[in-house]
This record gives structure tokens, sequence and C-alpha cells, in this order.
């Protein structure tokens, strides 16, 4: 599905506006194009500093937060790359810590659409471009990369040596790019592995762990499986992680949801079996606490949108938009509902997701639901989204945008009994709630 971005900054809104001129306009997977695209460009994915390269159908992105977490920990300064962005473009691109800044990113971005000529570029190769460029003029200790869509064929993988590599939770998700087999996708997703450099992952079904470790040996990476060589266990009051090397007692993650401790700890995997990237055990102890990541889980405390609710009633957003991501996403839901309150979803999904597959999960967690569009992209119809709900025993309604829904809600409720809100979905829905409460990530 096509991406697209808008910008208040006229700069980077004329250069927006030569890529969606320049680019075909959807992902297309290959390497040919953005390694075209770099060497005119004097190949900047060769002077970074040490990279960790992170792969996965969920987790992903939580596992780049922790990693940034940790490295900012220990006072070292971190480039990070990720996607998509939630209300500014220039959320995916973070130099030596801090958002770029209108400025570079215009700059970045012209410079990379004065070289593209007839390469044709996606709107991901000239970004991922743009990042590189970026990220080798700047001085930074480290540079966290996550993998746009699969791993194999995406633009990211024309990283040559990263110091780490890997793969988060597995799931099915891009189909129409990646195959319909949950075992091809974890081959596709272990593409990024690279001859010498370990490459960590979380414990999977044997024949998922089979065809990862297949190509990770073709590719004569360094496999490094949970369960085998490293492990993780939720306490009480801290996660404890121990590999070769020796125990460490993590802080809980700050990240809401019972699956962020396997997440943290392939962070904490990743940083201890490299080498580039010399961290002290008290900066690995502290990641879980100090990480932020909008949008997974995050509970919204204050805005324009937080001011509509009745006194008592918590608001919570989530980019759910998988049946892997929702089946994580239910036990968190289980939880807050246990203090009684009504439990009501907010969801939008894009055209291309599975609905059963998102809403099953959820079902006997939720007391409600309302569908909505995702603005600005191809969407599921709010009244079939309402009806896959209500098939599945949710009571479901519609509205015209999630405003909307949370005025419907809060226009029903008992004030005695105020409600628990999580609008969850599509990653640009979140991007929208939380433009609207006027809280962008920063």
């Amino acid at each position: 599905m096509a991406d697209h971005a808008i910008s208040s900054d006229p700069a980077v809104q004329a250069q927006l506006d030569r890529l969606a001129t320049l680019s075909p306009g959807a992902d297309i997977l290959g390497l040919d194009r953005i390694a075209t695209l770099l060497a005119r460009l004097g190949n900047p994915e060769r002077r970074l500093p040490p990279v960790l390269h992170v792969a996965g159908t969920n987790g992903k992105g939580s596992t780049c937060a922790y990693l940034r977490a940790a490295i900012e920990a220990a006072g070292l300064r971190t480039h990070v790359y990720t996607s998509p962005h939630l209300v500014r473009f220039n959320e995916r691109i973070r130099l030596a810590g801090t958002l770029i800044d209108d400025a570079a990113l215009a700059a970045a971005l012209a410079e990379v659409l004065d070289v593209a000529g007839t390469i044709a570029p996606s709107f991901f190769e000239v970004t991922t471009a743009a990042a590189f460029l970026a990220f080798a003029r700047t001085p930074a200790d480290a540079c966290i990369i996550e993998v746009g869509l699969g791993g194999r064929l995406d633009a990211t993988n024309v990283l040559r040596d990263p110091a780490a590599c890997g793969i988060a939770q597995l799931g099915l998700d891009h189909q129409a790019f990646l195959g319909n087999r949950i075992e091809d996708i974890a081959a596709e997703k272990a593409g990024i592995a690279k001859p010498g450099v370990p490459l960590l992952t979380m414990a999977y079904p044997p024949a998922l762990a089979h065809r990862i470790t297949t190509v990770a040996d073709a590719a004569g990476a360094t496999l490094r499986a949970e369960a085998r060589d490293w492990s993780y266990a939720v306490r009480d009051d801290h996660v404890a992680y121990q590999d070769a090397d020796g125990t460490l007692r993590l802080a809980p993650p700050a990240l809401a949801g019972p699956h962020q401790a396997g997440n943290l700890a392939l962070a904490i995997a990743m940083l201890r079996h490299q080498h580039r990237i010399t961290l002290p055990d008290a900066a690995l102890r502290g990641a879980g606490g100090n990480a932020r990541w909008p949008a997974r889980m995050q509970h919204v405390t204050a805005g324009v949108l937080h001011a509509t609710l009745l006194p008592g009633a918590d608001l919570w957003i989530d980019g759910a938009h998988n049946p892997a991501a929702a089946e994580a996403v239910a036990p968190c839901l289980a939880a807050l509902r246990r203090d009684g309150r009504p439990l009501l979803l907010i969801v939008g999904l894009l055209a291309n997701k599975d609905a059963h597959g998102v809403l099953a999960p959820l079902a006997r967690h939720v007391d409600g639901m309302i569908a909505v569009p995702v603005p600005g992209h191809a969407t599921h119809d709010p009244a079939a989204l309402a009806g896959a709900a209500n098939a599945l025993g949710i009571v479901a309604a519609t509205a015209p945008d999630a405003p909307a829904a949370l005025a419907q809600i809060m226009a029903a409720a008992d004030p005695a009994h105020p409600p628990q809100i999580v609008i969850l979905g599509s990653l640009y829905l979140a991007g929208s709630v939380l433009a609207a409460n006027r809280t962008p990530p920063d």
C-alpha cells in the first residue's frame, strides 16, 4: 500500500511533492534501485556508526526503543530510523538522539531526489537514502535501523556489516509481498543475516526456527536463539535475563503489555552479543524503564481530545493492525477490564488488513466498539468493520472519525462508571488521533 506524507514546512513539502511525482507510488521490494541511488550519493550507508538492524512482524519498533534507551543511558548518541511516522515525517529519522529538523530533512530529501533520475525509487527507498545520508554526516556512537517490510529485499538490507541483527515476533502480515505461509515470512525476515554477524532471534515454533536457521547458516551468520543461547523470565518486579556471560536484573518495561518483556530481552541480547558498542551493565539494566514508543498501548493523559473525556475516563492508543499484534494486546485489554469499568474500542483498519483476525482475539475482553475510517488511506468500510465485530459478539456502531467516536462514547457514558477507551488498529489512525490531541511524538 502506497505511503505518503505531508508537512507544515514549505521546504519539506516541496520535496515530498517531488517524491510523489517521481515515486511509483507503491511498495516495490528489491535492492537494485536503492543500491543505484546510494551509489550516486557516494554510498553513505558504508559510513555509518555501528548498526543494529531489527526485523520482525511485530515488536521491532519497541525493540528499537529499548536499544535506544540502553545506548542513551550509557551517555552515548545514536541515530534511529523507524517507520511509519505517526504525525510528522521527521519522526522516521532521529539524528544523534533528536528528530531531524525541517531544514536538514528538506536538504537531505532534495539531495536524494536530485540524483534519482530515471531510477523511479519508491517512497521508502528515498526516505531510507535520505536517512543514511543524514546519519553518515552526523557524528554518533551507534545506529538503530528498523526494517520497513520483510527483510531480504527491504531497502535497509543494503547494510553490509551491522554490529548485530535481530528478529522480533513473527506473524502474518503484508502477505501480498511476503506470501501466505508464515515459514516463508520467517525466511524473508531472516534475510537480513550477514556473514559473521550475530543474528538474535526469539523462540519460535520448530518449523519457523528451522527456516531461520537454514537462512542464517547459508548467510554465514552467527545465530543466537532464545531458549538455547539466551533466555529471560518475568518476575514480580523485574525481568531476569541470562546468557553465557551471566545474568542481569532488568527494570520492568515501561511500555504496557506482557509481550514487552520479550522485546526488551531481545534488545538486551542484541547488545550483549555484539562487540562494537561498549555499554555498562547499568545501562542495560535500566533500559526497560526508560524506553518510550508512541502508539503502543500509549496511555494518553493530557491533550485536546483527552480534555473531552468524563472525569475518571481513560484513553489508550495502540497500533495493533494484524492478528499477531492483536493477540499481544488482548492481555492488556483483559488487565484493563479487571477494575470493572466498561472497556470500549475505537477501531480503524487499512483495507488490506485482516479485520476478523484482528478483532477475534479482542472480542471477549471488550464491551463495545465504534468503527471509523483511517483518514487519507484506503480503509475498511466502517459499516463492514462493525458487521465483522457484530459477528464476533461485539456490539458495534460507526462514526465518521475518532473524535466523533469519542464524543459518542462520552454522550452515552455513565459518569459514575467512566469508561476506558482504546483506539486501536492502523498506526495511521493512531497518528491522526495524536495530531488531533496535539500531542505528537517528540
